[in-house]
């Protein structure tokens, strides 16, 4: 098995997708996540306060209260940015044959509850946003918010594979992510992030991190 450490910092900043409801997240987004911890895990980690506004989507949170990610989200942005990247010119995502099962059975990051960390002086936000639908009956328009974390917010975790071959994908992925990022609204530019990538010898093997 091969382990890169990632230290990931956003550009951006970063929203939360978590229903603030645990019940709509239990019922709607949990479960469907097929390598998502328990249904009980999850609601317990969102810390629901029934007083807020159910509407808001939110982090979940260390037992702590810290905001963190799942390290299926982490696995979930590896498949959206192979996506992308197998349509793209010259680009080595595009070699890889059935991408979402490799990802699922090749390629792990770690650990569990990735903690973000915001930087010293700055304060959890949010993030309103209009939302527009056209339907029978004309356009439609909803307000959405959500939990949002500064740009310079940052995290480290590991990613382990089972396959050499996926290493150099694993950083074109990563790299993916200065384009288009993790969480809420990311098609606008939030959630981007700069990255530094080490192997298991310290080596950088790819950093856009200044």
């Amino acid at each position: 098995m091969i382990t890169l450490d990632v230290h990931l910092v956003f550009l951006e900043e970063v929203l939360g997708t978590a229903s603030s409801d645990p019940k709509i997240h239990e019922r709607f987004i949990a479960s469907k996540a097929p390598d998502a911890p328990s249904l009980k895990e999850e609601v317990e980690a969102l810390g629901t306060d029934e007083v807020e506004e159910r509407a808001i989507t939110r982090f979940p949170r260390t037992d702590d209260g810290r905001p963190m990610l799942w390290d299926y989200q982490v696995k979930g942005f590896f498949k959206d940015a192979c996506g992308m990247l197998r349509k793209g010119d010259n680009c080595k995502s595009a070699k890889l044959r059935a991408y979402k099962k490799e990802i699922d059975g090749l390629v792990f990051p770690t650990p569990r509850r990735i903690v973000l960390h915001i930087p010293e002086g700055m304060d959890e936000g949010s993030c309103q946003r209009p939302l527009r639908a056209s339907g029978p009956q004309g356009e439609r328009v909803a307000l959405a918010n959500s939990e949002a974390l500064p740009e310079g917010t940052w995290c480290d975790f590991k990613v382990s594979t089972l396959k050499a071959d996926l290493v150099p994908l694993i950083v074109e992925w990563l790299q993916y992510g200065f384009m288009r990022g993790i969480g809420q609204w990311r098609n606008s530019g939030k959630g981007r992030f700069a990255c530094r990538v080490t192997d298991e010898k310290g080596k950088v093997v790819f950093s856009n991190i200044d």
